[in-house]
């Protein structure tokens, strides 16, 4: 028996939530075979045990059925990441939750809400326990894109059980809402809706949250901040210097409220033609990497305009899951990737907290009369005119 005889065995055992083989993806390390005995050591990219267990046990198979009799199979795979606690990162109102994504944009219309969907998605196919918060309240199209918008959320005593698609949880207030009914909130009321979001849904243990934020860098982005330690930040836009004006105010703000920049998604990055799979320049390719330069981040990815996305997005049927080998589709998949190991060196390094942008005011006290906190207050109004906080003092 030889160390080809072992390659050979293992090209048999796919990657959960993939299409390849561990062999291909070059996960399969350190062979050492004597006679019909074999050690080797699997260095995965997953912290979860279920995908742990489940190649420990498809790979012993495999090589049991090429004859080998004594098998050790050792995994080396990334620290599964600590909860976050209000002691080391300030204020946490879901502690149970391992890890909180905030994706944001400097402007609507770019793509964020299926960036998420698709995020989401892909993280899920690679193991994890996800949730999925549509915090844009004017504009809750996740339920849509998730094929759930004809679900309402079973009540359980005084909270909701969040909805499930694609190994994803949901929540929406497109979910709690009568279809096409229109919101006209203050700040105020979408910073408590928010905060509702995160105590009265019944979430799993997750490992990762994502957060679909209304577009711009208002009183949602503060209030979720103020709530959570967030991980990571993601910027979508698209390649038009307009958008990506945008989207240096949505980095700033991530550098405002102490949120880790796991870096920009750039949606619309050309056309790729259904019927030739040409790709062509409309609104631009990868302007966005010189704007993730200057933020010292990265582009995660260059997502192409593709007919399969809107009719993803429309049908409830979304690419990540259901086109997976699809060019956008591994585009995804990759971003998913780069997020998680950005995620693992956050943890990793103690870089995610929020206690520099709580609020300084004691309660009942106006923020404008006190001067509050640098990251919560802005500069001093003039007389006669609002603090610009939402306190409601003019």
């Amino acid at each position: 028996m030889t160390e080809q005889n072992v390659l050979d065995a293992l090209k048999n055992v796919i990657y959960p939530g993939f299409t390849k083989d561990i062999v291909t993806f070059g996960f399969v390390k350190d062979i050492v075979v004597k006679n019909t005995t074999v050690g080797l050591m699997l260095d995965i990219t997953s912290s979860a045990a279920e995908v742990e267990n489940e190649l420990i046990g498809n790979a012993t198979k495999a090589l049991e059925e090429a004859g080998f009799e004594e098998i050790h199979v050792n995994i080396n795979a990334p620290q599964a990441s600590r909860q976050m606690s209000n002691s080391v990162s300030g204020k946490n109102i879901a502690p149970h939750i391992k890890n909180f994504v905030m994706v944001s944009s400097g402007k609507g219309g770019v793509g964020k809400s299926t960036t998420s969907v698709n995020i989401a998605i892909a993280l899920a196919k690679q193991g994890k326990k996800v949730g999925l918060l549509d915090a844009d309240i004017y504009g809750p199209n996740i339920p849509r894109m998730m094929g759930v918008d004809d679900k309402k959320p079973e009540v359980q005593g005084s909270k909701l059980l969040p909805l499930k698609a694609y190994g994803v949880e949901i929540m929406s207030m497109g979910s709690i809402t009568e279809e096409g009914e229109a919101l006209i909130w203050r700040g105020s009321m979408i910073m408590k809706a928010i905060e509702q979001f995160l105590r009265d849904i019944i979430w799993s243990e997750l490992d990762v949250l994502i957060i679909d934020m209304p577009p711009g860098t208002g009183d949602a982005q503060l209030s979720l901040a103020q709530a959570v330690p967030i991980t990571a930040g993601i910027t979508v836009t698209t390649p038009q210097e307009v958008s990506l004006d945008d989207s240096r105010r949505s980095l700033n703000m991530f550098k405002k409220l102490d949120i880790p920049t796991a870096g920009i998604i750039e949606n619309m990055s050309g056309f790729i033609c259904p019927s030739c799979d040409t790709k062509s320049d409309i609104f631009g390719m990868d302007t966005s990497a010189a704007v993730a330069k200057e933020f010292d981040t990265e582009l995660m990815a260059s997502i192409p305009i593709e007919p399969a996305i809107r009719i993803g997005g429309d049908t409830g049927l979304p690419i990540a899951y259901h086109k997976p080998d699809s060019e956008t589709g591994r585009r995804y998949q990759e971003a998913a990737t780069k997020l998680w190991e950005f995620i693992e060196k956050v943890n990793a390094e103690d870089l995610a907290g929020n206690a520099g942008v709580q609020p300084t005011t004691p309660p009942g006290v106006s923020a404008c009369s006190t001067g509050g906190s640098a990251a919560a207050v802005p500069a001093k109004a003039a007389e006669g005119e609002s603090c610009g906080t939402g306190c409601g003092c003019h």
